[in-house]
């Protein structure tokens, strides 16, 4: 079916961000890019409206085109895909840091995998494709070097994309009309972006704290790389506080030094039902201070150490007495807010 430029503008106007797009035109790996990214974090989205015509001829020229590409050079080098696998590598990375970080080998396969998945999906977008194999290497070889590091995702997503650039080249091409019907590939898209959010969302819905305390810690780790040019530091800082002080501007509220502090405490303000549930086990108010989880913390450790309790329940009690007091310590943890 011969694809139409206007109907490719018309759902690139209404569900670009989501790709709609290019699932008309059989990009399907592009638009499970722009539903993972939403439009590539809006800029491919916003670059793609002088990009349409070249997509709608590319996608009608189907086998005929993809043959000439057999045995062919290696598809030009491009600054804007080197740029996009670097940036969606460290974002697959950074969602794999919330979403999965308390598994077990994370730094050695959970993380490389996740940073070569988002730099191959990049490197697979439109004629062209990558070794997935060795993009793959490329991560778990980088990984271990930069092990329990916060900006990890940076190293390993650079290492794959320069790997991965080396090894460009065309895809094979495909016998006419083996284009696959909308139903399956909706099924595969589907899976692929709740693989993806799966992980995001629980932690999102059940360990918000962890979330945010995450994500200001790597934002601290990446204003302190810039601690020789205070300047440069200043205005990346004031750069990603600009939605705070806007917010300001429009409640009318004032603006402080400790503004970090501030939105973390707006934000934090609601307990978490773990949380919730751990304030239950240590029989404390919502109010409650360190001071006061500590103490009974210690009264409740005390009574139920199987050492000193000899019943059958001791031992269950007292590692979620425990696994409760860690759970309250990391909310207050002073040291996040310095």
């Amino acid at each position: 079916m011969v694809k139409r430029v206007l109907v490719a503008y018309f759902l690139w106007a209404v569900g670009g961000p989501l790709g709609l797009h290019h699932l008309y035109l059989g990009r399907d790996s592009h638009a499970l890019l722009w539903m993972l990214t939403l439009g590539g974090f809006g800029l491919g989205w916003v670059r793609e409206v002088v990009r349409i015509p070249a997509y709608v001829t590319e996608a009608n020229r189907h086998a005929a085109t993809e043959g000439k590409h057999r045995g062919a050079a290696p598809p030009p080098a491009s600054p804007v895909r080197f740029a996009g696998q670097v940036c969606v590598g460290i974002y697959f990375g950074t969602v794999a840091l919330i979403g999965l970080s308390s598994l077990h080998f994370f730094y050695l396969i959970v993380l490389p995998l996740s940073v070569g998945a988002g730099v191959h999906l990049v490197s697979n977008v439109g004629p062209q494709t990558s070794d997935l194999h060795k993009t793959l290497t490329a991560c778990l070889v980088t990984s271990p070097i930069f092990y329990g590091s916060a900006l990890s995702p940076l190293p390993i997503s650079l290492a794959a994309s320069v790997t991965a650039a080396q090894h460009r080249r065309f895809k094979p091409p495909r016998a006419p009309g083996s284009q696959q019907k909308l139903g399956p590939r909706l099924y595969r898209l589907s899976l692929a972006w709740l693989a993806f959010s799966a992980p995001l969302g629980y932690c999102i819905f059940h360990n918000t704290t962890a979330t945010l305390y995450y994500l200001s810690d790597s934002i601290a780790a990446l204003l302190d790389i810039f601690w020789f040019l205070p300047w440069l530091r200043g205005a990346l800082e004031y750069a990603l506080l600009m939605p705070y002080r806007v917010l300001c501007a429009l409640t009318g509220g004032g603006y402080h030094e400790e503004a970090w502090r501030k939105v973390l405490e707006i934000l934090l303000k609601e307990y978490t039902q773990r949380e919730k549930e751990a304030l239950q086990v240590l029989a404390l108010e919502a109010d409650a201070s360190v001071e006061e989880i500590t103490r009974s913390y210690r009264e409740l450790a005390k009574t139920w150490h199987p050492d000193h309790n000899p019943s059958k329940d001791a031992e269950q009690t007292f590692m979620k007495v425990q696994q409760a007091y860690e759970v309250l310590l990391r909310r207050h943890k002073p040291h996040r807010f310095k």
